[in-house]
């Protein structure tokens, strides 16, 4: 199983064709550079360290990628595995590369702690969010495709972690960047570690027909060649055998061997885009066409960049081929993504360089949104949805592509265009016809927004629309105005309190006073204090003691305040009682998640206030110091979010419509849901909203007696 050692002129000889004298000399310093740096280290695979980063830029090689992405990638390792610094790698070849292997360095540190998708979703943004250089991603996609070539080397064990991690990490993200050539062979060498049984047996399958394969496939190609060159197209044909992964995932779905039509493909490569549906036409001349499988990406390209037409036709032998015609260049495209093109000197790339930005930036738009790990839930639907869902192709009037997820509105399409574009859409004109702004986009649709410049955003917006993108900018946009609104209130409450106290505005918040504030309660400016006091968060008298220095820091203010009895019980509009102040901020804890009736614990956070938890919380269980007594307020009506899990018996399908009814008939409010198969069971996972744990309770007893629930619990 070991691999054909290469060496620094087999990559210098393939790159000598598109690199000049330069820059093969530039990638040969590098070359030296990481040779000292790993020498005498060996991989399990007992060869010399210095095979892998030669193997990973010479898999990038295949993609005509830049200098900067050859040279980062036989540099890569250089800082994990020896002894180079950042500021050697500046001071030797400049900071890009140094950003670039650095960023790589942490990446390489990173592992799935379990197979859950939260983990999962964990390490994607991570990746994403540290890939503000796409080449950081190349690197890293060709760096596991070597990983994953030479991984018999290593235990059964992390085999299959690391097959696993690829599966649901690195093969969506390569997907994503279109880089089909990597993302096919990751697909198969995880299928065979994972699931090595299935893997075998397809092989066999694969194995005890492909001479019989291998002759239809020549003789179909010989009889294309025919025509075409009768015709006098100049052309070049690939033949292959459906990967082992497809064909898996086709049988997975249900469907048979012999139901697999399209094991047999084709692709027939031109000189001209004419060319292409002249060598279409003529193939269905003569071999009859399989109904609805012909499909143009030439006239539609999606917004990777990919076009290609398409068909599927009964062939020689009766057997079905599908067939794909394109031109050399689209060609290039499809196999190698938009890697193929990323090359800053490069002229005519602009397009795709900013087509690959916005890929980017969406995936940097979920992050951002989704900053808080006790979101995860809510990320991995947005993940599934935006990024690794089904998608749409729609077009501006002007006829260029937008991809968008499924379910997308005018809305989701005007915000892509532009943030300006969506705060100030009035209507949307699609197919030439008038839609309302919660029009659900379909394929091939061409979208008009109309805008006008004093119109600004609805909040109704958020309640159809698909995109994260869409919703961050409109959320945006109100606090924004919300934020101007309270920090104009909170200026003028800060005024009356010192006009009450007959104090100087200018003694109490002197410049060396206002940085203590900022400093105390991590605000950035005296806008923020303002917003504080606008807000309710902190009351202006409090403000003022903490510039007098009455108060010493916000953790010693609140703990002074909390041990002081309590007097208040009836008259406090708190949810939580916390002594007898009122200017505490007290917020509910996200991972815990209490119902009034809960037992309850605070902790006092330095600068954010005080966190309550349920007494039983793994959060805090450990904690000895910071934490204070508090209670529920009765006189309050408030509904509380909660997470119940539930569980049904074997062989249950479709049944959340039911509890949907059941919620609805006990007037609980179901503020998400979802559902997750695992061996033959479905379980729902619903977020509510109730008063207080009898009702909670209550809810939980009233899904028992729906005849397929095993079990109903909070989370």
């Amino acid at each position: 199983m070991k691999e054909e050692t290469i060496t620094i002129d087999t990559l210098l000889d393939k790159l000598k064709n598109s690199f000049s004298e330069e820059d093969l000399e530039d990638v040969k310093k590098a070359y030296l550079y990481a040779l000292k740096e790993h020498e005498g280290r060996k991989r399990l695979t007992n060869e010399e360290y210095i095979t892998h980063p030669l193997n990973v830029a010479l898999i990038l090689s295949d993609l005509n990628v830049d200098k900067i992405t050859i040279m980062g990638a036989i540099l890569h390792e250089t800082m994990n595995n020896g002894n180079a610094t950042y500021e050697d790698l500046e001071k030797n070849f400049g900071k890009v590369i140094a950003d670039i292997v650095q960023n790589i360095s942490t990446l390489n540190k990173l592992e799935l702690p379990d197979d859950k998708e939260s983990s999962n979703i964990y390490l994607r943004k991570v990746l994403v969010g540290l890939a503000e250089d796409v080449r950081v991603l190349f690197i890293k996609l060709a760096d596991r495709l070597h990983n994953m070539r030479t991984i018999w080397a290593v235990n059964p064990e992390k085999q299959k972690r690391k097959a696993n991690e690829t599966m649901n990490v690195l093969i969506p993200i390569a997907h994503r960047l279109g880089i089909y050539s990597i993302k096919s062979e990751l697909e198969d060498l995880c299928l065979k570690y994972l699931k090595p049984d299935v893997y075998e047996d397809i092989l066999k399958q694969l194995d005890a027909s492909v001479e019989e394969l291998n002759e239809c496939l020549e003789a179909m190609q010989e009889s294309i060649s025919d025509i075409l060159i009768e015709h006098g197209i100049n052309f070049h044909i690939k033949s292959r055998v459906k990967s082992v992964y497809s064909i898996y995932k086709k049988l997975e779905k249900g469907k048979k061997w012999s139901e697999i039509y399209d094991i047999l493909a084709l692709r027939v490569i031109v000189d001209k885009i004419s060319d292409c549906y002249l060598t279409i036409g003529l193939i269905h001349s003569k071999f009859h066409p399989l109904p609805k499988r012909f499909k143009d990406y030439i006239a539609m390209p999606k917004e990777n960049m990919y076009q290609s037409l398409h068909t599927g036709v009964f062939g020689i032998d009766g057997h079905i081929f599908e067939i794909q015609v394109r031109t050399h260049e689209m060609d290039e495209i499809a196999e190698k993504g938009i890697a193929s093109h990323w090359s800053y000197k490069e002229k005519g790339t602009k397009k795709i360089q900013s087509i690959m930005e916005q890929k980017l930036e969406i995936f940097r738009n979920v992050i951002e949104t989704y900053r808080d790990n006790e979101q995860e839930e809510e990320l991995a639907r947005t993940m599934n949805d935006d990024l690794l869902g089904e998608l749409i192709y729609v077009f501006t009037p002007k006829g260029d592509v937008v991809e968008l997820p499924k379910g997308s509105t005018p809305i989701d399409f005007a915000y892509r265009i532009h943030s300006r574009v969506g705060d100030t859409t009035i209507g949307a004109i699609v197919n030439d016809e008038i839609v309302p702004l919660n029009y659900e986009l379909k394929d091939n649709d061409v979208v008009k927004i109309n805008t006008n410049k004093n119109s600004n955003p609805s909040k109704e917006w958020l309640n159809f629309v698909k995109t994260t993108g869409a919703k961050s900018k409109i959320k945006a946009y109100f606090s924004k105005q919300d934020r101007n609104e309270y920090i104009e209130n909170g200026k003028l409450i800060l005024e009356k309190e010192l006009r009450k106290q007959k104090l100087n505005f200018s003694d109490v918040l002197s410049e060396e006073k206002i940085t203590k504030i900022c400093n105390d309660l991590k605000f950035n400016d005296i806008n923020d204090i303002y917003m504080a006091i606008g807000s309710f968060r902190y009351t202006a008298n409090y403000i003022i003691k903490l510039s007098n220095e009455d108060v010493r820091n916000v953790e010693d203010a609140l703990i002074e305040k909390v041990v002081k009895p309590a007097y208040l019980t009836k008259t406090v509009k708190n949810d939580i009682i916390v002594g007898d102040s009122t200017d505490i901020l007290v917020s509910l804890a996200k991972c815990c998640k209490p119902v009034k009736g809960d037992k309850i614990i605070g902790y006092i956070t330095k600068g954010e206030g005080i966190t309550v938890h349920k007494q039983d919380c793994v959060n805090i269980t450990n904690k000895k110091e910071r934490l204070i007594n508090v209670s529920w307020n009765e006189n309050t009506n408030t509904e509380y979010l909660t997470d119940v899990v539930i569980e049904t018996i074997p062989g249950t399908n479709n049944k959340l419509a039911d509890i949907i009814n059941k919620a609805t008939s006990k007037n609980i409010y179901v503020a998400a849901f979802n559902s997750v198969d695992t061996n033959n069971i479905t379980y729902y996972n619903l977020t509510i909203k109730v008063h207080n744990t009898k009702e909670l309770e209550d809810f939980l007893d009233s899904l028992q007696t729906l005849p397929f629930i095993k079990k109903a619990s909070k989370k």
